[in-house]
Protein backbone atom coordinates (compact mmCIF):
# COMPACT_ATOMS: atom_id res chain seq x y z
CA UNK A 1 0.00 0.00 0.00
CA UNK A 2 1.61 3.45 -0.81
CA UNK A 3 0.93 6.66 0.02
CA UNK A 4 -1.27 9.18 -2.24
CA UNK A 5 0.52 10.55 -5.56
CA UNK A 6 3.26 7.80 -5.72
CA UNK A 7 2.40 5.04 -7.75
CA UNK A 8 5.23 4.16 -10.28
CA UNK A 9 6.36 1.09 -11.68
CA UNK A 10 9.09 -0.14 -10.00
CA UNK A 11 7.98 -2.57 -6.89
CA UNK A 12 4.25 -4.29 -7.56
CA UNK A 13 1.89 -2.49 -4.59
CA UNK A 14 -1.68 -3.56 -4.39
CA UNK A 15 -1.62 -2.89 -1.07
CA UNK A 16 -3.74 -1.84 2.36
CA UNK A 17 -2.07 -0.13 5.58
CA UNK A 18 -4.12 -0.86 8.15
CA UNK A 19 -4.50 1.17 11.80
CA UNK A 20 -4.54 -2.01 14.53
CA UNK A 21 -5.43 -1.39 18.24
CA UNK A 22 -2.65 -3.43 18.81
CA UNK A 23 0.62 -2.72 17.63
CA UNK A 24 2.35 -5.19 14.74
CA UNK A 25 6.42 -4.93 15.86
CA UNK A 26 8.72 -5.26 13.46
CA UNK A 27 10.69 -8.32 14.17
CA UNK A 28 14.37 -7.80 14.66
CA UNK A 29 15.21 -10.75 12.36
CA UNK A 30 14.22 -9.94 8.51
CA UNK A 31 11.30 -12.12 7.21
CA UNK A 32 12.10 -14.52 4.24
CA UNK A 33 12.54 -12.53 1.34
CA UNK A 34 9.58 -11.73 -0.85
CA UNK A 35 10.13 -12.47 -5.11
CA UNK A 36 11.28 -9.85 -6.73
CA UNK A 37 9.01 -8.38 -9.35
CA UNK A 38 7.73 -5.24 -11.07
CA UNK A 39 5.36 -2.94 -8.67
CA UNK A 40 2.16 -1.58 -9.51
CA UNK A 41 0.32 -0.14 -6.61
CA UNK A 42 -0.69 0.98 -3.14
CA UNK A 43 -3.82 0.65 -0.38
CA UNK A 44 -3.23 4.53 1.23
CA UNK A 45 -3.19 6.05 -2.97
CA UNK A 46 -6.47 7.65 -3.91
CA UNK A 47 -6.24 7.17 -7.65
CA UNK A 48 -5.92 3.80 -9.78
CA UNK A 49 -3.13 3.12 -12.97
CA UNK A 50 -3.20 1.29 -15.70
CA UNK A 51 -0.24 -0.01 -14.57
CA UNK A 52 -1.81 -0.97 -11.26
CA UNK A 53 -5.23 -2.13 -13.25
CA UNK A 54 -2.28 -4.46 -15.46
CA UNK A 55 -0.68 -5.63 -11.72
CA UNK A 56 -3.97 -6.85 -10.31
CA UNK A 57 -4.93 -8.40 -13.81
CA UNK A 58 -1.66 -10.58 -13.55
CA UNK A 59 -2.29 -10.97 -9.81
CA UNK A 60 -5.35 -12.90 -10.58
CA UNK A 61 -4.16 -14.43 -13.71
CA UNK A 62 -1.00 -16.13 -12.07
CA UNK A 63 -3.19 -17.69 -9.16
CA UNK A 64 -6.29 -19.11 -11.48
CA UNK A 65 -3.51 -20.44 -13.45
CA UNK A 66 -2.08 -22.27 -10.46
CA UNK A 67 -5.94 -23.31 -9.17
CA UNK A 68 -6.63 -24.23 -12.57
CA UNK A 69 -3.69 -26.60 -12.76
CA UNK A 70 -4.69 -28.68 -9.49
CA UNK A 71 -8.27 -28.38 -10.39
CA UNK A 72 -7.15 -30.70 -13.46
CA UNK A 73 -5.54 -33.06 -11.91
CA UNK A 74 -8.57 -32.93 -8.98
CA UNK A 75 -11.92 -31.88 -10.57
CA UNK A 76 -14.36 -33.56 -7.96
CA UNK A 77 -15.05 -30.31 -6.05
CA UNK A 78 -17.77 -27.88 -5.80
CA UNK A 79 -15.95 -24.98 -4.87
CA UNK A 80 -12.33 -23.54 -6.02
CA UNK A 81 -9.68 -24.11 -3.32
CA UNK A 82 -6.97 -21.87 -3.05
CA UNK A 83 -4.38 -22.57 -0.84
CA UNK A 84 -1.81 -20.11 1.00
CA UNK A 85 1.15 -20.10 2.91
CA UNK A 86 1.68 -17.95 5.77
CA UNK A 87 4.53 -18.96 7.41
CA UNK A 88 7.46 -16.11 6.24
CA UNK A 89 4.58 -14.09 7.40
CA UNK A 90 4.14 -14.88 11.31
CA UNK A 91 3.60 -11.20 12.77
CA UNK A 92 0.03 -11.86 11.18
CA UNK A 93 -0.99 -14.69 11.28
CA UNK A 94 -3.88 -13.78 13.00
CA UNK A 95 -4.94 -11.29 10.66
CA UNK A 96 -4.10 -13.60 7.43
CA UNK A 97 -5.84 -16.02 9.45
CA UNK A 98 -9.07 -13.71 10.17
CA UNK A 99 -8.78 -12.26 6.26
CA UNK A 100 -9.20 -16.20 5.09
CA UNK A 101 -12.13 -16.52 7.59
CA UNK A 102 -13.98 -12.76 6.46
CA UNK A 103 -13.53 -14.33 2.54
CA UNK A 104 -14.82 -17.85 3.37
CA UNK A 105 -17.60 -16.91 4.93
CA UNK A 106 -18.77 -14.57 2.92
CA UNK A 107 -18.16 -16.15 -1.14
CA UNK A 108 -19.42 -19.74 -1.80
CA UNK A 109 -17.40 -20.25 -5.63
CA UNK A 110 -13.68 -20.07 -3.73
CA UNK A 111 -12.38 -21.39 -0.63
CA UNK A 112 -8.87 -20.00 0.94
CA UNK A 113 -6.97 -22.74 2.74
CA UNK A 114 -3.90 -23.28 4.56
CA UNK A 115 -1.62 -25.32 3.37
CA UNK A 116 1.36 -26.79 1.53
CA UNK A 117 1.87 -26.34 -2.38
CA UNK A 118 0.25 -23.32 -2.15
CA UNK A 119 -0.65 -21.21 -5.05
CA UNK A 120 0.23 -18.03 -2.91
CA UNK A 121 2.27 -16.59 -0.14
CA UNK A 122 2.17 -14.01 2.51
CA UNK A 123 5.45 -11.93 3.49
CA UNK A 124 6.11 -9.40 5.79
CA UNK A 125 9.00 -6.86 6.22
CA UNK A 126 9.78 -3.27 5.83
CA UNK A 127 8.96 -1.55 2.08
CA UNK A 128 8.67 2.16 1.18
CA UNK A 129 5.89 1.49 -0.83
CA UNK A 130 4.00 -0.30 1.80
CA UNK A 131 1.93 -3.42 1.01
CA UNK A 132 0.89 -4.73 -2.26
CA UNK A 133 0.21 -7.95 -3.55
CA UNK A 134 2.13 -8.86 -6.67
CA UNK A 135 3.23 -12.13 -8.99
CA UNK A 136 7.17 -13.12 -8.91
CA UNK A 137 7.16 -13.17 -12.95
CA UNK A 138 6.92 -17.53 -12.54
CA UNK A 139 3.70 -17.84 -12.47
CA UNK A 140 3.07 -17.48 -8.67
CA UNK A 141 0.97 -14.65 -6.64
CA UNK A 142 2.04 -13.42 -3.42
CA UNK A 143 1.25 -10.62 -0.70
CA UNK A 144 3.62 -8.61 1.01
CA UNK A 145 2.50 -6.65 4.79
CA UNK A 146 4.44 -3.95 5.78
CA UNK A 147 5.13 -3.42 9.53
CA UNK A 148 4.84 0.77 9.20
CA UNK A 149 1.31 0.36 7.21
CA UNK A 150 -0.30 -1.71 9.29
CA UNK A 151 0.67 0.35 12.55
CA UNK A 152 -1.07 3.28 10.44
CA UNK A 153 -4.21 1.48 9.43
CA UNK A 154 -6.71 -1.66 10.61
CA UNK A 155 -4.32 -4.57 9.69
CA UNK A 156 -7.07 -6.68 8.99
CA UNK A 157 -8.34 -4.52 6.57
CA UNK A 158 -5.43 -4.64 5.38
CA UNK A 159 -4.89 -8.24 4.66
CA UNK A 160 -8.38 -8.98 3.81
CA UNK A 161 -7.94 -6.05 1.29
CA UNK A 162 -4.82 -7.56 -0.24
CA UNK A 163 -6.21 -11.19 -0.11
CA UNK A 164 -9.08 -9.44 -2.38
CA UNK A 165 -6.97 -8.96 -5.04
CA UNK A 166 -5.57 -12.41 -5.04
CA UNK A 167 -9.42 -13.37 -5.38
CA UNK A 168 -9.54 -10.75 -8.25
CA UNK A 169 -10.88 -8.07 -7.60
CA UNK A 170 -8.92 -4.37 -8.19
CA UNK A 171 -8.35 -1.46 -6.40
CA UNK A 172 -11.19 1.28 -5.93
CA UNK A 173 -9.94 3.79 -3.95
CA UNK A 174 -12.66 6.76 -4.54
CA UNK A 175 -15.18 4.46 -2.89
CA UNK A 176 -16.67 4.67 0.66
CA UNK A 177 -14.71 2.90 3.92
CA UNK A 178 -18.13 -0.14 3.22
CA UNK A 179 -16.18 -1.06 0.56
CA UNK A 180 -13.85 -3.31 1.48
CA UNK A 181 -11.51 -2.25 -2.29
CA UNK A 182 -11.29 1.05 -1.53
CA UNK A 183 -8.37 0.59 0.36
CA UNK A 184 -6.79 3.76 1.90
CA UNK A 185 -9.06 5.63 0.38
CA UNK A 186 -11.13 6.20 3.16
CA UNK A 187 -8.10 7.00 5.65
CA UNK A 188 -6.98 5.62 8.85
CA UNK A 189 -10.31 5.98 10.68
CA UNK A 190 -12.16 3.51 8.38
CA UNK A 191 -12.27 0.26 10.10
CA UNK A 192 -14.82 -2.18 8.02
CA UNK A 193 -12.86 -5.26 7.57
CA UNK A 194 -16.09 -7.20 5.19
CA UNK A 195 -16.35 -6.99 1.61
CA UNK A 196 -19.52 -5.44 0.41
CA UNK A 197 -22.30 -7.09 -1.59
CA UNK A 198 -21.10 -5.94 -4.79
CA UNK A 199 -17.66 -7.13 -4.08
CA UNK A 200 -19.22 -10.80 -2.91
CA UNK A 201 -21.18 -10.75 -5.88
CA UNK A 202 -17.65 -10.14 -8.34
CA UNK A 203 -15.59 -12.68 -6.75
CA UNK A 204 -18.00 -15.26 -7.11
CA UNK A 205 -18.95 -14.85 -10.35
CA UNK A 206 -15.15 -14.52 -11.36
CA UNK A 207 -14.11 -18.09 -9.75
CA UNK A 208 -17.66 -19.73 -11.17
CA UNK A 209 -15.86 -19.00 -14.47
CA UNK A 210 -12.42 -19.73 -13.16
CA UNK A 211 -14.01 -23.29 -12.25
CA UNK A 212 -15.07 -23.32 -15.56
CA UNK A 213 -12.18 -22.71 -17.06
CA UNK A 214 -10.51 -25.36 -14.88
CA UNK A 215 -12.65 -27.85 -15.72
CA UNK A 216 -12.38 -27.32 -19.41
CA UNK A 217 -8.59 -28.42 -18.85
CA UNK A 218 -9.83 -32.13 -17.34
CA UNK A 219 -12.12 -32.56 -20.80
Amino acid sequence: MRHPKTLISAICGIGLAFATAFSVAPVTTAAAAAPTSAATSSYAAFNGSKAEAAGNKAFFEAVLKSVAEKRAANPGAQAVTVVYDASNAPSFAGQIASSASIWNGAVSNVKLQAGGNADFAYYEGNDPIGSYASTDGHGQGYVFLDYAQNQQYNSTRVTAHETGHVLGLPDHYSGPCSELMSGGGPGTSCQNTQPNAQEIAQVNALWANGLAAALAKVS
